[in-house]
């Protein structure tokens, strides 16, 4: 009996150390520690790190999405340390990333301002490529075709078996993007376009920079940039007056303007000039008719961004209207649509979201061009 009470009571005692020795695990766990990533502007994503991965949280890929991505980044020199489930993430990826492919014009330049061009091995539209480094890679087949965004070339990709596959979206149904993620390669959405500012916009170069492991610099890289733009701005609100300003022309029956709330608008607030629909708010381009435009912005000091013409003689051919305008009679109309790379794609489709200091700086120049005088339209182009 005695010997069965004492069996008893050290299976107790086995059991109650077993669940110390549980619940001091499990608030070992909970105590860990995360460091978020220093974020200035940019809302649509986050990162965590811990000790040996990072949690990287993508919030906002496109408008009104309702569901977070979440990607756990393991550095690939601790990855033995590093025990995680994958049902808690969209995809556990090993970095620094050596083989990518992206998507879109605009990722671009965050692997090139991080120098990490070389670990390019894709991309839907290369014509599109404006950046002398990359197209040099593309004209040397260091860089495959991979047909368009919409329907890229699954065949193609997997051969080239890239770690990680950066994605945007419209809306969230992305066939291509979903037989890709079955095939086992990570597909993270990056939703830098769907920011509202154009310093957060340029600030998701730190989404790249986790992905190469190259934090400093893409911290580095976007100091400057924000400083530049900030300084640009200051530059900007000495100057009393402020010329009025309109966008956009004619597609079929509509004339679409970018609303008051939109990275455009603040790009024109931020050089001190009066855009006429500067009051307007909502989700993507205003579309307006022609009279309501004409009615509001006839007398206007500057046009820019008139669609895809680059001439007097274009915007005069696709609509004789246009030339009632008192910007068009004045010889202020300006355009980002001249400004190409070697194989016709347009710089400022690529490198404007990235530089925002440059366009701010561009728009100034337009402005008030007495600030800016030894300084030369990098995006922007006067009409011929």
């Amino acid at each position: 009996m005695k010997n069965l009470q004492l069996k008893s009571l050290c299976l107790v005692l086995f059991v109650m150390v077993l669940s110390c020795k549980n619940e001091t695990k499990t608030q070992q766990e909970v105590a860990v520690k995360s460091v978020a990533l220093s974020l200035k502007h940019a809302k649509g994503f986050s990162v965590k790190t811990f000790e040996n991965y990072k949690v990287l949280e993508i919030y906002s890929p496109w408008p009104n999405a309702d569901q977070t991505y979440t990607y756990a980044l393991v550095d690939k020199t601790k990855s033995e340390n590093v025990s995680l489930n994958s049902e808690d993430f969209d995809a556990i990826i090993p970095v620094p990333i050596e083989r990518i492919v992206v998507t879109s014009t605009t990722h671009l330049p965050g692997l090139e301002l991080l120098g990490q061009e070389k670990k390019l091995i894709g991309f839907p539209g290369t014509q599109y490529v404006s950046s002398e480094k990359i197209r040099a890679r593309i004209d040397n087949k260091e860089i495959r075709e991979l047909g368009k965004n919409e329907g890229v070339n699954t065949e193609v990709l997997l051969e080239l078996h890239p770690e990680v596959v950066i994605a945007f979206g419209i809306d969230g149904n992305n066939n291509t993007m979903e037989t890709i993620r079955k095939a086992n390669i990570p597909v993270i959405y990056n939703g830098d376009w769907v920011e509202d500012s154009p310093l957060a916009k340029a600030e998701w170069i730190k989404f790249f920079g986790v992905l190469f492991q190259e934090e400093h610099q893409a911290e580095v890289v976007y100091n400057k940039i924000e400083t530049a733009y900030l300084e640009a701005k200051t530059l900007a609100e000495q100057v009393e007056q402020k010329p009025s300003v309109f966008s956009g022309a004619m597609y079929k029956d509509v004339w679409y303007m970018p609303n008051g709330t939109s990275s455009e608008a603040q790009l024109l607030k931020d050089a001190n000039a009066n855009y006429l629909w500067k009051n307007t708010k909502g989700a993507g381009s205003l579309a307006l008719n022609f009279e309501t435009v004409f009615n509001k912005a006839k007398a206007a000091n500057i046009w820019i961004n008139p669609s895809i013409y680059g001439s007097y003689k274009a915007l005069e051919s696709a609509n004789t209207h246009y030339t009632k305008f008192d910007a068009y009679k004045q010889k202020q109309v300006y355009s980002m649509s001249t400004t190409k790379g070697a194989t016709g794609g347009v710089l400022y489709y690529e490198l404007g979201q990235a530089r925002p200091d440059l366009v701010l700086k561009d728009l100034i120049k337009i402005c008030h061009p007495e600030l800016l005088q030894d300084y030369d339209l990098f995006f922007f182009k006067k009409l011929n």
